[in-house]
């Protein structure tokens, strides 16, 4: 680190914290850097013990305000963060009426006087050196120790991968961005094999999506980073604001969304069926609901007809077919497939209430044990599942047992598959948890990181879990066809996932209870989303 010289008089700030189980062993980080050069010229960061996500980042702001403030006194501040529920209530724009945030908050406010501190809200991708700090700091409360500046590789891993001109392809079976980039990285290798290019060149990437996002899915109209949007540390979220949000709940119906007026895109409660030209939808409740939208066909890798050229005319470049197999390049051997099953209905399915895994517990419904034996049958007539694997949740295990006495399989429970744990709001609609709870549902509704009221988990621990579940189920079988028998929130994002969209794309699925969905995953990343939302046997 070099010595404090700014290039002009103003600092950026970059600030972030998080929580191991929210709550759960926290930490924060925060830097300080040149507007202009992009140096670091201070960083903090510390392992605060069990607190929640929002006090982590509310310590990690004030940590980097101090840390600024000792750098140059006079200095004016641009705070980015990737904290959406931050930004607004330091912004001014949203109460701040939480017991905990309140003073920690007020103490932000004292470090600069009023009118010397901006907040900006930024992706999560655009965090990474803060983010890198409070992971660090988390790893050393981990050991019993504290953070040290000395230990810290924060801003020498920050700076490389600013740098890096071509970043090495890697991830887990089922990232999409990975797999294209080792595609890409095999094609570029062989001579004469070019990447197709689409309007305005845009390259053809094998198993991601890509393109603008646009602003109007956005809170504030905050842009958004074109292309996959994916967390830095798990595959995830480009913010995990962004996100979030990723799934809805096994309040589970979350089909199409739509949010109160002047609120984020993101909401977690589905459409009416209708509503009056020119009225905005009103929010009816988590459970099921119909997709304003069907979902897109899913395309596999390898399925665009080959270009061809007029009569006299050499040939356009093209690439192989992922089956044909590349010399050194993505391994395109049988994948492990997975079938996505979602559990038949409960007694809350139809009153469309949360139901995750803090909850009740209920069992399947007369409707929905009829609804597992048809799934059963159909899966029967298929012959093609060897195993089963299912949430320990009663609804999921009843279904998978259904399944497993029609093809003669046992049933092996996984964890990581459980849904959602919505704290306070299990049973609950989402009608009176707006009533009840409004604040802590805008605060969840904007941001990835907010945990619903009384300690469930948010959207983002929800999908770290998910994540790593599939790379440990995907390894474990390989070349495989698995049933998973699950949750919402948890097949929602590994469509997404498998597919590189952005996080509001899971607002544009629709989920049935007893459906059935299906992606493949390849050992090199790639993966190939094959069925979404199959209901057929239910009719």
């Amino acid at each position: 680190m070099t010595s404090p010289s700014p290039s002009s008089r103003e600092v950026i700030v970059e600030a972030d914290g998080g929580s191991r189980g929210n709550p759960g062993p926290a930490g924060y980080g925060a830097v300080v850097l040149d507007p202009v050069t992009g140096e670091t010229l201070a960083e903090a960061a510390e392992y605060i013990g069990v607190a929640t996500n929002n006090v982590a980042e509310y310590k990690g702001l004030v940590a980097g305000l101090k840390a600024a403030r000792a750098l140059f006194p006079d200095v004016t501040v641009h705070v980015r963060m990737d904290s959406k529920l931050v930004v607004e209530q330091m912004s001014g724009r949203w109460k701040i009426k939480h017991p905990d945030m309140k003073p920690l908050a007020a103490e932000a406010g004292r470090v600069f006087p009023a009118g010397r501190v901006r907040y900006e809200w930024i992706p999560r991708e655009r965090n990474k050196h803060a983010d890198r700090l409070a992971n660090e700091a988390m790893d050393a409360g981990k050991q019993g120790r504290q953070w040290e500046p000395s230990a810290s590789t924060a801003a020498l891993d920050t700076s490389a991968a600013r740098n890096a001109a071509a970043p090495p392809p890697s991830g887990p079976p089922g990232d999409a961005t990975a797999g294209a980039a080792r595609a890409r990285a095999a094609l570029g290798a062989r001579p004469g094999v070019t990447e197709a290019t689409g309007p305005s060149g845009a390259v053809g990437r094998t198993g991601t999506t890509g393109g603008s996002l646009g602003t109007a899915a956005w809170p504030s109209g905050a842009s958004r980073p074109s292309g996959p949007a994916a967390e830095p540390d798990d595959g995830l979220f480009a913010a995990e604001e962004a996100l979030t949000a990723p799934a809805s709940g096994d309040f589970e119906a979350q089909a199409g969304a739509t949010a109160p007026t002047g609120r984020a895109a993101r909401t977690h409660a589905p459409e009416p069926e209708a509503a009056p030209t020119g009225t905005p939808a009103e929010p009816t409740g988590p459970e099921e609901a119909g997709s304003a939208a069907a979902p897109a066909p899913a395309v596999s890798a390898g399925s665009a007809p080959a270009p061809t050229a007029p009569a006299g005319q050499p040939a356009p470049a093209t690439t192989a077919a992922p089956g044909q197999g590349w010399s050194g390049g993505p391994d395109m051997s049988a994948p492990a497939t997975f079938v996505l099953l979602r559990h038949g209905e409960t007694a809350l399915t139809p009153e469309k209430r949360f139901s995750g895994s803090g909850g009740t517990d209920p069992e399947l419904s007369a409707a929905g044990l009829r609804q597992a034996e048809a799934v059963a049958e159909a899966l029967a007539a298929r012959g093609t599942v060897q195993e089963i694997v299912s949430s320990p949740l009663t609804r999921c295990r009843q279904t998978a047992a259904a399944v497993a006495a029609r093809l003669g399989l046992d049933v092996r429970v996984d964890q990581g598959l459980r849904e959602t744990d919505f704290g306070a709001w299990e049973g609950l609609t989402f009608g009176e948890v707006r009533e009840r709870h409004p604040e802590d549902l805008d605060a969840w509704l904007a941001s990835p990181k907010a945990a619903p009221t009384g300690g469930g988990e948010s959207f983002a621990t929800v999908a770290r879990r998910v994540a790593a579940t599939r790379d440990r189920l995907t390894a474990a079988h390989a070349g495989r066809t698995v049933l998973l028998v699950t949750h919402v929130t948890p097949i929602k994002t590994l469509v997404r996932l498998a597919l590189g969209a952005p996080p509001e794309s899971l607002f544009r699925m629709e989920l049935s209870a007893a459906s059935i969905s299906a992606v493949a995953y390849y050992a090199d990343g790639n993966a190939s989303v094959r069925l979404l939302n199959d209901t057929s046997h239910l009719r």
